[in-house]
């Protein structure tokens, strides 16, 4: 048998943890293959929004994430 230990995040890293967790629970149901796609299409948009200036502050943000899946997905 073996025990798991919960880890403690703490309070200024949990939105990247929780981004990371559900990165991994999109990642499992859907497949690698189709996180690939999925961070490729997100990497694409994300550029495309913010080739202005006021539509960066949704498309890096949205760039960052596809790249998150698409490692993810890889990896």
């Amino acid at each position: 048998m073996t025990t798991q230990t919960k880890q403690h995040i703490p309070w200024y890293l949990w939105p990247f943890a929780a981004i990371w967790k559900l990165l991994a629970v999109i990642v499992e149901l859907t497949g690698r293959f189709v996180a690939m796609v999925l961070g490729l299409v997100l990497i694409l948009v994300g550029v495309i929004v913010s080739l202005t200036v006021i539509g960066a502050i949704i498309g890096v943000p949205l760039a960052i994430v596809g790249l998150l899946l698409l490692l993810r997905g890889i990896f």
